[in-house]
């Protein structure tokens, strides 16, 4: 096959003696065996999405590996000395079960310190949000993850966390970028200064057990506690190092660990995806649940920031919940929590994104709180933090099975959130009720909506350009009805344009810019578009609803309401 001149200008720079004999061995080889995995792995740089830096393992510049994450801690380090003059800079590291990530976890650490950057690095693998906390508690200006989420095991990742312990956002991300790309790989420091180089893990880990439990605990009765049966899996993942020692510290003891998933394995051998958005990665843990006649099942993806939960329906039969229905339910709590503490005065806010449920507005406006609404991504959350001082943040969650509870930490954080959703469930027990049947009343109350999300994996060079080519033709050639409905309002995050499709009138979004475009039709019904800013995907996000009159009528409206999603699914042809 004949290689792009781009390409091989690539493979050319990897095998100057900038890089170590192993790479470039392994980029010749490539070449004469693999020219397909060559191109793959050399046509473009890795970017930041939504999630930082993510990608498969290997050699190349489009690929994880010393070389690529050295740069960007390079350009990073570059950055923090302008962005900080004249200061003591302090960078924090964590790194999940990831093959490689303790090594290259090092690596970043070790060029953090070759630039005089001190570094705080954990000794071992931890949950990301204990990273975001880390940062603030000990006054660092930066810090990074190692991870790849819930990714395939040849995926590995890079987050960069800024001084308020949020994800980076505009402008720094964009100026960290420029600096990144105008680096050569010649120019990374890889000598560590050892000197510079701190371990740490105790203390820092009972600081933020502390912290959560003041964060996520509302006065639960004991007797609530011991009476709630859980089940808890980790999916081979960092939330084993510190959830369990959450529970106890907590008062939850009567707690089962799924022993087949509990030790930490990048192959993550039990399962096919270590997602707890897939049902299949739940399934022990709800054979479990079974076992031990357990109210409630909650597992966490590898970096321990999303969390997939399971509850008894009113059959008695575990059901898995969807991220929009856990962040109801948690929002929900919250805000009857606050409000028995008398803590609402109208200066606080809920965070959700525009893919998320529009049942989080219904349910803020009802309780006499914002909902500020941002792009996919906590890091915008944790923007509106910063961004609204004035007021105060409650919690804030997205459809991705992400929920963020207080600010203490400034991330989706999957340890905060299974204790919340735990103390919700003793509590409903407690009082004769179930999260199930709480949910339903919350429809009862609020609108029945129901989301669904239709995901097409499209891989590498050529699957990018038809997913490219799908969202054009949504932009340029809009669906004018979907299922028998109008469509009235069509939202091009790209443009940042909302236009009236009845009436040609445009109105320009203050929002950032984001390759997103969201149709609404005459019935209520939301259809987004989105590419994965972290996976070769691009997901169909649909969220219909109706009115609920009754608990009694759940049923039968659930089942209009599912037809109508299977409607929308044929008519824009997404099966």
């Amino acid at each position: 096959m004949e290689i792009k001149q781009n390409i091989l200008d690539a493979v050319n720079e990897w095998l100057t003696p900038t890089f170590d004999t192993k790479t470039q061995e392994a980029v010749i080889e490539m070449m004469t065996s693999s020219p397909k995995d060559l191109e793959e792995s050399f046509y473009k740089n890795l970017e930041f999405g939504t999630g930082g830096m993510r990608g498969v393992m290997g050699v190349g510049n489009n690929r994880i590996n010393k070389y690529t994450l050295g740069k960007s801690t390079q350009g990073l380090s570059d950055y923090l000395k302008i962005a900080f003059p004249n200061q003591p800079l302090k960078a924090v590291i964590a790194f999940d079960c990831r093959h490689n990530s303790k090594t290259l976890a090092k690596t970043v650490a070790d060029v953090f310190s070759a630039n005089g950057i001190q570094v705080c690095l954990f000794s071992d693998l931890r949950p990301t949000p204990e990273l975001s906390f880390a940062l603030k508690y000990l006054g660092c200006q930066c810090g990074i993850v190692l991870t790849a989420s819930h990714n395939p095991p040849e995926y590995n990742g890079y987050k960069v966390y800024w001084e308020d312990g949020g994800q980076i956002v505009p402008p720094q991300d964009g100026d960290i970028i420029n600096t990144i790309e105008n680096l050569n790989y010649n120019q990374i420091k890889f000598d560590a200064n050892e000197d510079l180089i701190q371990y740490i893990d105790t203390e820092i880990d009972q600081a933020f057990i502390k912290s959560t439990i003041e964060n996520a605990s509302f006065g639960t009765s004991q007797e609530a506690k011991d009476n709630l049966n859980i089940v808890f899996t980790s999916l081979h993942g960092t939330s084993i190092t510190l959830v369990p020692d959450t529970f106890l510290q907590a008062g939850y003891k009567n707690v089962h660990i799924v022993e087949e998933q509990r030790v930490p394995n990048g192959d993550f051998p039990t399962v096919k995806s270590p997602n707890p958005e897939e049902p299949e990665a739940l399934a022990m843990a709800m054979a479990l649940a079974d076992k031990t006649n357990s109210d409630i099942v909650v597992g966490t993806d590898p970096d321990c920031d999303r969390l997939g939960v399971a509850v008894r329906n009113n059959e008695g039969k575990m059901t898995l919940l969807n991220g929009n229905q856990t962040m109801i339910l948690m929002t929900a709590f919250l805000l009857k929590e606050w409000k028995k503490a008398d803590k609402i005065n109208g200066k606080q806010f809920v965070g959700s994104t525009i893919v998320s449920t529009p049942m989080i507005m219904e349910l803020a406006t009802a309780n006499g709180v914002e909902c500020k609404v941002g792009l996919t991504g906590f890091k915008w959350i944790a923007k509106m933090i910063k961004d609204f001082p004035e007021l105060e943040f409650i919690g804030g969650g997205e459809e991705s099975f992400g929920y963020m509870v207080g600010d203490a930490v400034r991330d989706k954080d999957a340890v905060a959130a299974t204790l919340l959703i735990c103390e919700l469930a003793a509590q409903a027990k407690a009082s004769g009720s179930s999260i199930y049947k709480e949910l339903q009343q919350l429809y009862v109350e609020h609108g029945f909506y129901k989301e669904h999300l239709i995901s097409i994996t499209k891989k590498g060079m050529e699957g990018l350009a038809q997913i490219n080519q799908m969202m054009v033709d949504l932009r340029e050639n809009p669906v004018k009805e979907i299922n028998g409905q109008r469509v009235i309002m069509l939202e091009d995050y790209k443009s940042s344009v909302a236009k009236n499709l009845l009436t040609g009138e445009e109105e320009t979004m203050n929002i950032p810019k984001s390759d997103v475009l969201i149709y609404y039709t005459e019935d209520g019904s939301k259809i987004c578009a989105r590419p994965s800013g972290t996976e070769p995907k691009i997901k169909f996000y649909i969220s219909v609803n109706s009115q609920l009159d009754n608990v009694q009528d759940f049923t039968e409206v659930e089942t209009i309401l599912d037809n109508k999603i299977k409607n929308i699914i044929a008519a824009m042809q997404l099966s």
